[in-house]
């Protein structure tokens, strides 16, 4: 909003700035005292009329006295207590606080004013700003939000009564992640079911991606690489369904539709609240490191560690289906050797960290 303060640092009348000063000193006592009460029981209907009053009288004083700044403070505070005293707005600490700095701003506004100092250091634009977003915020939750920015654009500190800072991260760790877990395994198991090749390829590859991931010290998110594991081929089902479950070999027309899949999965997957590293894992489990991969092409740098990983463990799963015939053994001795050949394909940091994940397999 970036509001101007230029025209608040004029004076229009020094006598009745004064008058203005001592209407405004008696009042602020009385508003203090209605706050106190207020934090001490937010339901006082008695307090609520006396605060809105007293920030009533604040407000036609200035505008007697000529003082802009004061009604303009004033204002969108007035409108607040308007609900409040309709009851559809409840008083809270944080609005309580922003109530008393907006005063105590005004309180040296005056003081600086008359001394014919600046008012720069009190932040005055960050205050209107403040006070005009705390005006038109709707509902308990907004405003306590718009309090607490207006608070600290003016202080620099958070107020006490303000919840911790939330990262995305933490705000995803924080998301009920067990109940869409579960919603996103039954989705694998679905498209398990539909070859019998399929059973229990979901459990073989979260085991191998995310004991890879331990083994390289976790720079994936285990949880987040486990929904990428139910869902990377969720992208299949928006294909044909002949498509997908083709044995023989595919047209250069269906290898194309068939690319398209990391990018339906993951577009589905990034809509879904706190499962955005998911969906970019999904999105990027067919690229490889040399570049040569797809959707998008991208070389091993730009790829994050839990689509090199996914990338690994599916290869292996998808070799070891291939080559079932020749025994679990055999077939698990081919796999290996095959994907270890492929050095282009994957990253070899974590060819390595995988070797010793089949490596405890075999031994076990």
């Amino acid at each position: 909003m970036n509001t101007s303060i230029d025209r608040y640092n004029q004076i229009a009348d020094r006598e009745l700035l004064l008058e203005f000063r001592d209407s405004l000193t008696d009042q602020a006592a009385a508003l203090e005292r209605q706050v106190a009460n207020l934090r001490r029981d937010s339901n006082d209907r008695d307090s609520i009329a006396a605060l809105f009053r007293a920030l009533h009288t604040i407000k036609g004083d200035a505008a007697i006295c000529r003082f802009e700044l004061g009604v303009r403070i004033a204002h969108p505070i007035e409108g607040l207590l308007v609900q409040m005293r309709e009851g559809t707005l409840h008083f809270s600490p944080l609005l309580a606080e922003a109530v008393l700095l907006a005063l105590d701003r005004l309180e040296l506004a005056v003081e600086v004013l008359l001394a014919g100092r600046s008012m720069d250091s009190l932040r005055i634009g960050a205050l209107l700003d403040g006070l005009d977003r705390l005006g038109n915020s709707a509902g308990s939750a907004a405003i306590d939000n718009s309090a607490v920015s207006l608070i600290e654009a003016v202080t620099g500190f958070r107020p006490a009564a303000a919840p911790a800072k939330v990262t995305p991260k933490e705000a995803s760790r924080g998301h009920d992640r067990s109940a869409d877990l579960r919603f996103f395994k039954s989705l694998a198991l679905l498209f398990e079911n539909r070859s019998p090749l399929y059973k229990g390829r979901s459990g073989r590859l979260l085991r191998l991606a995310l004991d890879t991931n331990a083994r390289g010290g976790k720079p994936a998110d285990p949880v987040q690489l486990e929904a990428a594991v139910y869902l990377h081929d969720v992208g299949m089902m928006f294909l044909p369904e002949p498509l997908w479950l083709k044995a023989g070999e595919l047209s250069d027309d269906e290898r194309t539709r068939l690319r398209e899949h990391p990018k339906y999965g993951a577009g589905l997957v990034e809509r879904m609240e706190g499962w955005q590293e998911a969906a970019t894992i999904i999105a990027q489990h067919h690229e490889m490191a040399d570049g040569g991969g797809y959707p998008a092409g991208l070389k091993e740098n730009q790829i994050v560690p839990g689509a090199m990983i996914l990338a690994i463990a599916d290869a292996f799963e998808a070799v070891t289906l291939k080559h079932n015939e020749r025994g679990e053994g055999r077939s698990l001795v081919r796999a290996i050797a095959e994907v270890n050949a492929s050095d282009k394909q994957f990253s070899t940091h974590w060819i390595g960290h995988f070797n010793q994940v089949i490596r405890g397999v075999v031994e076990g």
